[in-house]
């Protein structure tokens, strides 16, 4: 039935391939910087400039769903999906920011590790957007959104972890704030994503 409601172009779905391939490179980015924490301010700066890329993408796309009379699937859900791709995206890049702009020490290990969880919950919702392109396979799509939530799960647990460890830490009080917002940030990176996956889940039940 989607495929029926589907315009000539494919520009929608392209922009979504696009946009989420900009969140895992962001990512994957985030990732590597906490890795290797040197030459923070250019490893910074490449995060943004695909923050740029991304919203660049979503901008465009908002702008052909508000002049386009026929559109893949409902307005709502392609403007919600959009939506939340680009907060992933955002959020990866609010947390880079506050790495240069905190000035903070070591990276703990838990940082790392809800970074490690953020990246393949980014690949899935790749994965979950590409096969938004052919409805006829339904059972993968939702498989895809199944192994977003599981890894939003991980990384909700890592998060509680890990600010319960820092408070435990006798760290300073700055130091604590500091990386308890950097916490908070990419496990809701990974809420996003779970967002997507919620979107994506009901055009596939609706349509398919």
């Amino acid at each position: 039935m989607l495929e029926k409601l589907m315009p000539k172009s494919d520009e929608f779905f392209d922009d979504f391939d696009a946009q989420a391939d900009a969140t895992v490179r962001g990512t994957k980015l985030l990732a590597a910087l906490l890795d290797d924490f040197t030459d923070v301010e250019r490893k910074v700066s490449a995060i943004k400039d695909v923050e740029h890329e991304g919203d660049d993408i979503a901008h465009r796309s908002f702008e052909r769903l508000h002049r386009q009379f026929i559109t893949p699937f409902d307005r709502a859900e392609i403007h919600r999906l959009l939506g939340h791709i680009d907060d992933v995206l955002d959020l990866t890049d609010a947390t880079a920011e506050r790495l240069l702009l905190y000035e903070v020490g070591p990276v703990p290990q838990a940082a790392k590790d809800l970074a490690r969880v953020l990246v393949p919950c980014a690949e899935k919702l790749q994965q979950a957007v590409r096969l938004l392109r052919n409805i006829k396979h339904p059972e993968q799509i939702l498989a895809a959104c199944v192994e977003i939530k599981t890894l939003e799960s991980e990384a909700d647990a890592l998060g509680r972890s890990a600010i319960a460890a820092l408070f435990k830490s006798g760290s300073d009080a700055l130091n604590i704030m500091k990386w308890k917002e950097i916490y908070d940030l990419m496990e809701t990176a990974t809420d996003r994503c779970e967002d997507v996956a919620n979107v994506i889940e009901g055009v596939v039940l609706e349509h398919a």
